[in-house]
């Protein structure tokens, strides 16, 4: 064989492997995202009913969720065309991505029971 050859079946060897790990790391991925809760806030600066709104929902998903939660905070001042990808109406708005469906309430979250029933979280998982 030549160099040559033998250059191109190991690029080969280590392009399969690398699929191969990347189906893997897909794979656990997925399943990790069957049990985690990807939830969005949409807000509009540091208003005191957003802020407000972070802090219970922070509490919340503590409390029901244990580790199987993300936060993504939203801030439509900054960048307000954000809004349109969900059909953002009001603010502050937390939408539940994932699991699906989604999921939407409106509001500071204040009302802890409202939102364990809105996003349809069971109390205390963990």
């Amino acid at each position: 064989m030549k160099k040559k050859d033998l250059k191109s079946e190991k690029d080969d060897i280590e392009k399969n492997n690398n699929e191969e790990d990347n189906e893997k790391d897909n794979e656990e991925d997925n399943e990790e995202d069957k049990d985690t809760y990807l939830l969005k806030l949409y807000v509009a600066g540091k208003t005191p009913n957003c802020l407000k709104a972070f802090a219970n929902l922070q509490e919340i998903c503590k409390k029901h969720l244990g580790d199987q939660y993300k936060i993504e905070v939203i801030d439509l001042l900054e960048n307000p065309k954000l809004a349109k990808g969900d059909q953002i109406i009001a603010i502050p708005t937390l939408v539940r991505k994932l699991p699906t469906p989604i999921k939407k309430i409106i509001g500071n979250l204040a009302d802890e029971e409202r939102v364990l029933v809105g996003l349809d979280i069971k109390k205390s998982i963990h």
